[in-house]
This record gives structure tokens, sequence and C-alpha cells, in this order.
């Protein structure tokens, strides 16, 4: 591989958007399950999405009622997002969201949080968090135990044109564990699969900022991840991509001086 990924991750989709928004996976109602868990009547709840890409995340959190505010610095990603009435789309970062000290119930970073600074992200998360405020750092992972898993993430991994990867997968080991800022840490993981065509598996494939998107790598990525949908397919013409969605839950830890988080911005 390459060296590691772009410090600037927004810029890396611009030119992934249409991928991104055909071909991404959603989330398992079992995850927004456990998010939503404890926080109260849905439809009083504020919750920001931050990384927010296409949408995806928001519009899910946003059926169950709560009001969500999407922060998403990339504008091609932005312009993808399918209208929803109950959320707004902010253009900021995770690390300066522009959103007002203790506004938000709760804070959600889907398959985002290792494109993020995470000490710079942990702080400005606590300071739009109230009191009683909950982050939740969610990943969807192609589940390697499987064959058809397996052998997808071995063909994009391999072909990754820089360490991406790498990053995300280390970034899930124990991502609060730097932090002194959120307690009561725990992790909940849940099945999901995707459907997807052999254009599709393809496309999903290519939203991936690290995937090759000309040249030789690019010819091989689409040669073997044919291979890989023909050995798989069913009688229409699909193949099930499995997936684990991890969602990692911290609460705001009792005490916690928000003079401190101001003046450490």
């Amino acid at each position: 591989m390459a060296g590691p990924p772009d410090p600037d991750g927004a810029a890396r989709f611009t030119d992934r958007a249409d991928d991104y928004t055909a071909h991404r996976p959603s989330y398992p109602d079992a995850c927004i399950d456990a998010m939503l868990r404890g926080m109260g009547t849905p439809n009083m709840l504020a919750v920001a999405d931050v990384g927010a890409g296409t949408g995806i995340m928001a519009r899910l959190i946003a059926e169950r009622g709560p009001l969500v505010v999407a922060i998403e610095p990339n504008a091609a990603m932005r312009e993808k997002s399918v209208p929803h009435e109950r959320v707004l789309w902010e253009d900021g970062t995770a690390e300066a969201t522009g959103l007002r000290d203790g506004s938000v119930d709760l804070v959600v970073c889907a398959q985002a949080f290792h494109w993020f600074d995470a000490s710079a992200a942990f702080a400005e998360f606590r300071r739009v968090l109230r009191p009683t405020g909950r982050l939740a750092l969610v990943w969807n992972e192609v589940d390697a135990t499987t064959e058809i898993g397996a052998g997808y993430r071995e063909i994009l991994d391999g072909l990754a044109t820089d360490e991406t990867p790498r990053v995300r997968y280390a970034a899930q080991e124990d991502p609060f564990a730097a932090n002194d800022l959120f307690d009561d840490v725990r992790n909940e993981s849940f099945p999901l699969e995707m459907r997807h065509t052999r254009d599709g598996l393809i496309g999903r494939a290519l939203s991936a900022s690290y995937a090759p998107k000309a040249g030789a790598g690019h010819a091989e990525l689409v040669s073997r991840l044919g291979d890989l949908h023909a050995a798989h397919a069913d009688g229409a013409g699909e193949v099930g991509l499995p997936y684990v969605t991890t969602v990692w839950m911290g609460e705001v830890a009792a005490g916690e001086s928000m003079v401190r988080i101001r003046s450490e911005r």
C-alpha cells in the first residue's frame, strides 16, 4: 500500500458521491434502537450526525422522531442527500461543527470517526452535548468470517491505494480509550446483509475512498470482483454481502467541566 490517508478526508469522496449514494449499506434497526435506548421520547431529542456523508444514518434516525443536524464538509456528498423534513444540513467538521454549546442529546459518527482528529473531535462532541448526552461511533464492516466477505475484503484491501483500511480497523479496537470525557463505554454488534448485482458489488467497492479508480489496479478490482460475484450469485443474479455493524457508545462523564472544554479548543 501507499502512505496514510490524506488528512483532508472529506475531499477524497468528491468523485465517489454517486457510487456512495447508490451502493453504500444501510444500518440495521437494532443499531438505531441501541443508540436511542434510554434517551427519552425520540421526538424531543436533538441529534448531530457528524461526517454524515449522503445522510444514510441521519434519515434512519430522523424516521424515529428526533431532529437531526447532519454535519458534512463535502459539498458533493451533501448535494446527493435525499431531503427529509427532520434533517437539517450544515457544512462543518468533527473538530468544528458550528453547533452551540450543549445543544444536542446525541452525537453519532457513522463510518466516519477514523477520519477525525480524535482528541479534537472528542472535545468538540463534549462541548455540543448536554450533560446527559451520549456519543455513538458506528462502523459497518464486511464480515470476513464468511467466504464471500473474506474474498471481498482480500480484493479491496489488497488493492487499496493507501493505508485507510488499516487505520479504520485500528480505530475500532477501542475508540474511547484515549479520552476522559465519556464513561460507561460499551459496544454492541448486529448482523446486516446487502444484496448486490455484479455492477452493484463493484460500485460498492468503488465507493471506498481508497479503491483504485483508474489504471491496472482498477481493472484488476473490476475483474476479480466480477469473478467473486459469479461464484456466489443466486438465480436472480445477486449476491448477499454480509456485514457486522458495531456501535461503540459512551455517556458524558459526570462532573466534566465545560470551562475546561472551551479553554482547550
